[in-house]
This record gives C-alpha cells, structure tokens and sequence, in this order.
C-alpha cells in the first residue's frame, strides 16, 4: 500500500476557507479515482498546514489517478480557487510497511 501525503502551506488565515474548498473538491477527486481518504490540519508545527493524505495500491494506480484529476474539470475549478490560498506545498509518498 502507498500513501501519498499532499501538504499545503497557506496563506495567513486561509485555513478554514482551504479547508471548506477540499471537503468540496474531495468528491470530485473521488469521481476522478484519486481516493482522498483523510484531511489533516496542524496542531503543532508551521501554522495554517494542511495535509490531504490518500491511499492507493501502487504507484502505478496513483499516477493514473493523478492523471485523471488533470482531465477533472469539477476538481480544475476548485484547484484554481485553492492556488491563492497556498504559499507552498510539497509531497510525500511512504510506503506501508504495517497497520
């Protein structure tokens, strides 16, 4: 199993609106097959991170899946709404090595 972490650093104050856009954008991901099984907002750390945490089988399944969102024009639109609110973002990818 892979999990695929997508952390995004925000803008000063845009957590709740970033926060709102991906419980929106989360079922067009899902319509597009890109599984988003968790949203995660810091406690402690860099204020206003926020992690959407996904799990797939492969690495192969998620290259597909993320391809998909590119053709996704319901998850395109709320993508564009999200861009201002992010001042950076990175990715990381683990795999699952026991639950």
């Amino acid at each position: 199993m892979i999990i695929v972490r997508d952390i995004f650093q925000l803008e000063f104050g845009k957590a709740k609106q970033a926060i709102e856009l991906l419980q929106q954008g989360r079922e067009a991901l899902q319509r597009a097959g890109y599984p988003v099984d968790r949203l995660l907002a810091d406690m402690t750390g860099d204020f206003y991170t926020l992690v959407m945490e996904t799990r797939v089988e492969s690495l192969s399944a998620y290259e597909q899946a993320l391809g998909n969102t590119r053709d996704a024009s319901d998850w395109q639109a709320t993508y564009e709404r999200l861009v201002p609110l992010v001042m950076s973002g990175r990715r990381e990818v683990f795999r699952e090595v026991s639950e």
